[in-house]
């Protein structure tokens, strides 16, 4: 049986979770998410304890199962405390500011890209370099957290562009001689 599948979800105070049949919604103080979760598990409810259990012990039964239980817990964590990515921004001259809620990059382009949130999505900028993409859905929080990263990802050779907070970016020597064959 599947490890994670099998720990059973506590659910904190000031959040609601409606089970019916295989749809799940989930109500707190940062927002509500729902989601459709495959037939083949079930979720039962006794009282602040939310279990997963699976049908049958298929194939796709056993690899639904953790997922399903890390889905839901993580909608149960969203709408309690959120989710946040860290991104980084190096490079001479490239920053990021905020224009009302949409986030304004100058990354090394002859334009300034400007990226719009989602739904349930804030940006924050802290010294002009670092941004902070926040919010209850945590799989909108990390696309986004992507879409920014892929603007301008970080090179190889100088490790200048956008990369997530402590991301190790492998750096490459470079040419090394300047003479060519004569």
């Amino acid at each position: 049986m599947s490890r994670i599948g099998k720990r059973p979800i506590t659910i904190p105070p000031k959040v609601q979770v409606t089970v019916d049949g295989t749809k799940v919604s989930v109500k707190g103080p940062k927002g509500e998410l729902s989601r459709q979760l495959p037939s083949n598990v079930t979720i039962s409810q006794q009282g602040e304890i939310l279990t997963v259990n699976r049908c049958d012990d298929s194939r796709t039964s056993r690899q639904m199962h953790g997922l399903c239980r890390t889905l839901v817990a993580n909608m149960i964590e969203g709408v309690s405390k959120g989710f946040e990515r860290r991104l980084e921004i190096q490079g001479v001259g490239y920053r990021a500011q905020l224009q009302g809620r949409n986030l304004i990059l100058n990354v090394g382009y002859s334009h300034q890209v400007q990226i719009a949130p989602p739904d349930g999505i804030q940006f924050a900028v802290e010294n002009n370099t670092n941004v902070i993409v926040s919010g209850y859905d945590k799989e909108v929080v990390g696309n986004t957290a992507a879409r920014i990263r892929a603007v301008r990802p970080p090179e190889p050779y100088k490790g200048k562009g956008i990369r997530y907070a402590g991301e190790l970016v492998r750096r490459k020597a470079g040419k090394t001689g300047k003479g060519g064959k004569k």
